[in-house]
């Protein structure tokens, strides 16, 4: 099935790239839920399982169903600003309770008793889902959203370098192995949704989405800006392992322990975690720990019973230079 999006020169014009952290919750919960189905993301949903057990979740997960047909609008909306937080996203759906009825209604969403109890008290409903999506981020998102933003980041700079080489059509000709860019159109292979629409001048919104992996989603239906969202490139480089090297510049200024620390961060981890990968006391970790959070350098998440400790994006510009790899994503045909 092929869905033709048609530009107009006023289309051109508008379009935009935006980051959504709301949109990286909701589709992760495809791959938390089908991680089998997800190999690249596997090694997240393995991690992050655990966690989520101390979260309550379910009319998220409701509203999620796999294999995913389509979402409601109002829970995953169009980012208004290229880099929104997830605080000003969940602002956002906390005000689209006039949506939920109509977007319900014409989506396939099995009515559950929560998602009935959304429709019949979309306000009450609405505030339910932001604290569901608060919890899930804090547990499963935050700690790795340094990595994953500037990943995210790193591929809207290279499509604004394709934008400067070659115009529009050098940008959105390599967007995806199933989008392809022809005399004004760009054609989008789905699953489950075919036909002609236009982008009603607003321009084309996309929106690169580390697990909308390996499909292409995409909004087409008003009042919502036309969106697409994709898979960027390198997403295998998020979950891998390696063995890294302390950068020598970084050991002279943070001392070599608390250096080693911040390169062993590279996925997030426990005191615990880290002390048996440094040969450390773990009074001794929380103490270097303490030193970096001040600094600015890492940030602690605590659910349940987990407390783990992440690199903060500052850390990541640090060591960007160091371990950034440029292998392209796989691509898959399959939408």
């Amino acid at each position: 099935m092929t869905l033709d999006l048609h530009f107009t020169a006023r289309d051109v014009a508008n379009t935009r790239f935006a980051v959504s952290p709301l949109g990286e919750v909701v589709a992760s919960v495809r791959v938390v839920k089908n991680p089998a189905g997800h190999p690249l993301l596997r090694p997240w949903a393995e991690r992050v399982r655990r966690r989520l057990e101390d979260v309550d979740w379910r009319l998220l997960s409701d509203l999620v169903p796999v294999p995913t047909v389509s979402i409601a609008g109002f829970a995953c909306t169009p980012p208004s600003t290229s880099m929104p937080d997830l605080e000003l996203e969940l602002a956002t759906m906390r005000g689209a309770a006039g949506r939920v009825r109509t977007d319900l209604d014409h989506i396939r969403t099995p009515r559950t008793r929560r998602v009935q109890a959304l429709y019949d008290d979309p306000e009450k409903g609405l505030e339910r889902l932001a604290e569901e999506v608060a919890g899930y981020w804090e547990a499963a998102m935050a700690p790795y959203w340094p990595k994953i933003r500037a990943l995210l980041e790193g591929e809207i700079l290279h499509r604004a370098r394709l934008l400067a080489e070659g115009g529009a059509q050098r940008m959105l000709a390599d967007l995806d192995a199933a989008v392809t860019w022809e005399d004004g159109t760009l054609r989008v292979e789905h699953r489950y949704v075919s036909g002609d629409r236009s982008l009603r001048g607003l321009g084309l919104l996309l929106v690169p989405c580390v697990f909308a992996w390996p499909r292409v989603f995409s909004v087409t239906t008003p009042p919502y800006q036309p969106t697409v969202r994709y898979p960027p490139r390198g997403i295998a480089t998020l979950w891998e392992r390696r063995e890294l090297d302390v950068p020598e510049a970084l050991a002279a200024v943070l001392g070599r322990t608390r250096a080693r620390l911040l390169v062993e961060l590279d996925q997030p981890a426990s005191t615990r975690d880290l002390a048996q990968r440094a040969g450390l006391s773990e009074p001794g970790v929380n103490q270097h720990l303490t030193a970096l959070r001040r600094a600015g350098f890492c940030t602690a998440h605590r659910t349940g019973r987990y407390v783990l400790y992440a690199r903060t994006a500052t850390a990541e510009a640090l060591l960007g230079g160091h371990y950034l790899d440029e292998t392209p994503t796989p691509r898959s045909n399959s939408r």
